[in-house]
């Protein structure tokens, strides 16, 4: 049984292994913004304006921010960048959540229960503490 000790070191090695699962994921999700706009801009808060461009928008962000991360020279910059996206793309989050938003034309219905609703919401924190992990790079963990 670990006494705790370990969980740092236990991280450092995922620490690579976990960046090539969230790079390819940001490219994958933003690509998904210019394939299937429309579910996306279903949950861009009504109160903003130009709801498809800024879905466009965060398609693009994310795509540079996943290619960002894995190149280790833009890695850093592109990890503070993805912090920026997920605190930016909260309020639709928070939107979805609040308002029971049903995302139509999703295969198997749209329509995600309370606990996904509201579960996307400390996800969002899990995500950019993920990604400010790579903001930090000591010189004995370089990747």
């Amino acid at each position: 049984m670990s006494d705790g000790r370990d969980l740092p070191r236990a991280l450092r090695r995922l620490k690579r292994p976990l960046l090539y699962v969230m790079g390819p994921a940001y490219i994958v999700a933003g690509i998904l913004h210019f394939v299937v706009p429309e579910l996306y801009v279903q949950i861009v808060p009504p109160t903003l304006p130009f709801r498809l461009e800024l879905v466009y928008l965060s398609g693009i962000a994310e795509i540079l921010v996943g290619v960002g991360v894995l190149v280790p020279r833009t890695r850093r910059i592109a990890a503070w960048g993805t912090v920026a996206l997920l605190v930016a793309i909260f309020p639709a989050n928070i939107y979805m959540a609040t308002h029971g938003v049903v995302i139509e034309g999703t295969p198997g219905g749209g329509d995600p229960s309370q606990l996904v609703r509201w579960g996307r919401l400390p996800l969002q924190a899990v995500l950019i503490a993920w990604a400010w992990w790579y903001t930090q790079s000591p010189p004995e963990e370089a990747l």
